[in-house]
């Protein structure tokens, strides 16, 4: 029996001495090594009691060694589970108790914080920026190869959390075949290959920066400048070398925002891709006046991995994501029956991308995913005569702020929670560079609170990206007939 994504993504390199990984000091990285330390990672894995199946949580920075130990969990069996370095400690108590990992490697920083958080039930190891973290160092010291532990296609490679309305987060359980089919249909639809240098500048928390940037720089033994973080004038200085850039709406507006980006700078670029985040069409329009290059829009979510794609080639409309991927039916509903094209309805998706169902919640599982094979995604769209998608809105309350998801009752019960808080509604209005914005009106109840003492409150219960950029307080909030807050009009009153 083989290891299916392991296989597929890292065996293939065991032998190329070609770049694989361009670090920010300079430091290059080969594919051969990059195998090398992947196994050493395993080992350390397994040395700390990871069997296969058993999760591997990880909340570090954006480093070589954390890239390897994706590839470590891959090829030791183990289901691998990043969390946003952004997660505060009650946010990551949740997340550790909800998925009960045999292992958490997190920020040397973080590690009394975490530590105390497992209180012994699992291990806890760390990676640093220099190098000096408990994970690295027992790595130097492992064998370089390692005995590669058999997956099939059904065997959980990883677990991601999505935000609910609920205020739980749903673990997303994906498959070996779930990622890697994701991997192959975008290798080949965005033709993706040796001699690209994608230069990635994405957090590798989620999925477009772990599995959509990476994975398919592996499959295609692509080039990669690794970047700590998205930086102008790091960026600029790089496109002239590279061929491919995947990003958010948030990259594309500061690049805007530059006057060096112009056409005769991206010659040699071949793609600019965006996802996690609507692109508005002012963007779109502009950046090809600017650059004469289409950004291609593709859509996708956490249990889908990416559902539809604009075309590489024809046309790519602005305002549009495209069409369904190779091998994914898309099918636009109502109550499960697919409307005719133009209609507005609920985009459901089915395929070898789809999710295995959401961990330790079979009832939600069995909401979400009908015996057909369909996932009911939440968002609501429209299907063009010819296919295309269009999205128009989201039937839950999701805000993506940044490429990042953000549920309004997650936020709404630590503001309803402050004492002289009676009531709030958290939405989420356009925003030029952030896709939107999230903001909170709030009715106080006998109460001198200001914005900015609400602000300090909420602070230390939410990740920064979660904090409203704005606490309207008001006499009462607009409701309808039944009583239900109408978001519409706040966010028409607001935007």
């Amino acid at each position: 029996m083989t290891n299916t994504l392991y296989d597929a993504l890292i065996a293939p390199h065991a032998k190329n001495d070609a770049i694989f990984l361009t670090l920010d000091d300079g430091t290059q990285v080969s594919y051969a090594s990059f195998v090398s330390r992947v196994a050493q990672l395993a080992h350390v894995l397994t040395n700390a009691g990871v069997k296969p199946g058993d999760r591997v949580v990880v909340q570090a920075p954006k480093l070589f060694d954390t890239i390897a130990l994706y590839g470590a969990a891959v090829q030791s069996g183990a289901v691998y589970l990043p969390l946003n370095t952004a997660y505060t400690q009650s946010e990551l108590q949740y997340f550790i108790e909800d998925s009960t990992p045999a292992l958490v490697v997190c920020d040397r920083r973080n590690e009394a914080g975490i530590s105390a958080i497992c209180d012994g039930g699992a291990q806890v190891m760390t990676l640093a920026k220099d190098g000096t973290g408990s994970l690295s160092t027992g790595a130097d010291a492992c064998d370089t190869s390692f005995p590669t532990v058999p997956r099939g296609p059904e065997d959980l490679a990883a677990l991601l959390y999505t935000s609910g309305t609920t205020g739980r987060s749903k673990g997303a359980m994906l498959s070996h075949k779930n990622l890697l089919s994701n991997a192959v249909s975008l290798t080949d639809l965005w033709q993706i290959t040796s001699k690209d240098r994608l230069i990635h500048a994405l957090p590798i928390f989620h999925t477009h920066g772990l599995f959509v940037a990476l994975n398919t720089a592996l499959l295609a033994g692509s080039q990669v400048r690794f970047m700590a973080a998205f930086d102008v004038d790091m960026v600029i200085a790089e496109i002239p070398s590279s061929t491919l850039l995947m990003g958010v709406p948030t990259f594309y507006t500061r690049l805007l925002g530059d006057d060096r980006l112009n056409s005769d700078l991206v010659k040699n670029m071949r793609l600019f891709v965006s996802g996690s985040a609507p692109l508005l069409a002012e963007t779109h329009t502009a950046f090809e006046e600017r650059t004469g290059h289409r950004i291609l829009e593709r859509y996708g979510m956490t249990e889908t991995n990416m559902i539809t794609s604009n075309p590489y080639h024809g046309v790519r409309l602005a305002g549009t994501v495209g069409y369904a991927l190779p091998g994914t039916d898309v099918e636009i509903t109502d109550n499960g029956r697919p409307v005719a094209p133009g209609e507005v309805g609920m985009i459901e998706v089915r395929g070898d991308n789809v999710f295995q169902g959401y961990w330790n919640m079979p009832e939600k599982t069995a909401e979400e995913l009908r015996d057909t094979g369909f996932f009911i995604t939440g968002d609501l769209g429209v299907k063009s005569d010819d296919g295309h998608i269009s999205i128009v809105g989201r039937q839950k309350d999701l805000i993506i702020s940044g490429g990042y998801n953000i549920y309004p009752k997650e936020i709404e019960d630590v503001i309803n929670d402050i004492d002289g808080v009676l009531e709030s509604a958290v939405f989420g209005v356009p925003h030029s560079d952030f896709g939107e914005s999230v903001l909170a009106a709030i009715v106080l109840e006998n109460s001198k609170l200001s914005p900015e003492d609400i602000a300090t409150l909420v602070a230390p219960s939410l990740a920064r990206f979660k904090q409203p950029r704005r606490y309207i307080i008001t006499d009462a909030l607009p409701r309808n007939t039944m009583g239900k807050v109408q978001k519409n009009i706040l966010r028409e009153l607001y935007c």
